[in-house]
């Protein structure tokens, strides 16, 4: 299935701000905003809802300190239990060092592939590029045409007081 959508193009950060909230609070669904450079306050703008990336990465961190701290018990006092000096068999200050690198490569690969697959980056993909210049110096907002009564002249309109250079319609196929 196909969407239509309405890509408008704004020079500065200040107006794609604006642009954005204006749009959202009059109820255009809004798919992206494209910009050379994080923007302070775009995302509030958007309403996008706080990442949950780093619940991810502590769950990940846990799994694997869990894992590696379990199979160290297992094999040094079920499975090959060798008595040296007199030490107690389950020890765990020996066992912290191996445990905190486990921790960190569990928490660093997984979050990195969760991220990978979450935001659809897999090897191969062939990047979308909606309008020329929008990594360089263009500030792009898209809002998804939803029904018929659509009115790209009103969304013109709309944002005409913020700056706005170039607007088109493209059709995104599936």
């Amino acid at each position: 299935m196909s969407r239509r959508l309405l890509v408008s193009v704004f020079g500065s950060e200040h107006d794609i701000v604006a642009a954005t909230k204006t749009a959202r609070t009059r109820g255009y669904d809004i798919v992206d905003a494209y910009t050379p450079f994080a923007v302070h306050g775009l995302d509030i703008a958007q309403g996008i809802k706080p990442t949950r990336i780093a619940a991810v990465c502590l769950a990940l961190g846990l799994t694997g300190a869990i894992a590696k701290l379990g199979f160290q018990i297992w094999t040094s006092a079920w499975d090959w239990p060798v008595n040296v000096g007199g030490k107690p068999l389950i020890s765990l200050p020996a066992f912290v060092p191996v445990t905190f690198e486990v921790t960190v490569l569990f928490a660093g690969v997984g979050t990195v592939l969760a991220f990978l697959l979450r935001s659809k980056l897999l090897p191969g993909r062939k990047p979308k590029r909606l309008f020329e210049g929008v990594t360089n110096d263009k500030f792009v907002l898209v809002l998804t045409q939803t029904d018929a009564a659509f009115d790209v002249h009103t969304v013109r309109e709309m944002f005409t007081p913020f700056h706005l250079l170039k607007m088109e319609e493209q059709v995104e196929a599936d």
